[in-house]
């Protein structure tokens, strides 16, 4: 099944956290929360404004991004669990950049 969002709506799937904290702590299942960072997998064509033109959205496909903990509408496609919301609901594109080395 193939799945279009429609007007400023966007299909994520969200990012699994890591199951260890930084000292090495495991987290149990029950204690984790949602995460808040997921991978933009479809986008609609973009929010019509009153003049009848289509405002295109910030972001695409393959996006990562960060969203509130309580944010859109948690929906299962073909077994897949994802969220759809409107843009205006994401907080902002992740850029990852490389790791800077330091000079000895």
């Amino acid at each position: 099944m193939s799945f279009k969002p429609l007007q400023d709506r966007v299909l994520i799937r969200r990012i699994e956290q890591e199951e260890k904290t930084a000292g090495g702590i495991i987290i149990p299942d029950t204690a984790q929360e949602k995460p808040m960072e997921g991978e933009v997998v479809a986008c609609g064509p973009g929010a019509r404004a009153e003049t009848g033109k289509i405002t295109p959205l910030d972001v695409k496909p393959g996006d990562r991004i960060l969203f509130g903990k309580w944010s859109g509408t948690e929906v299962k496609i073909d077994g897949d669990d994802f969220v759809i919301m409107k843009e205006s609901d994401l907080l902002g594109v992740v850029e990852l950049e490389p790791r800077k080395r330091k000079k000895k």
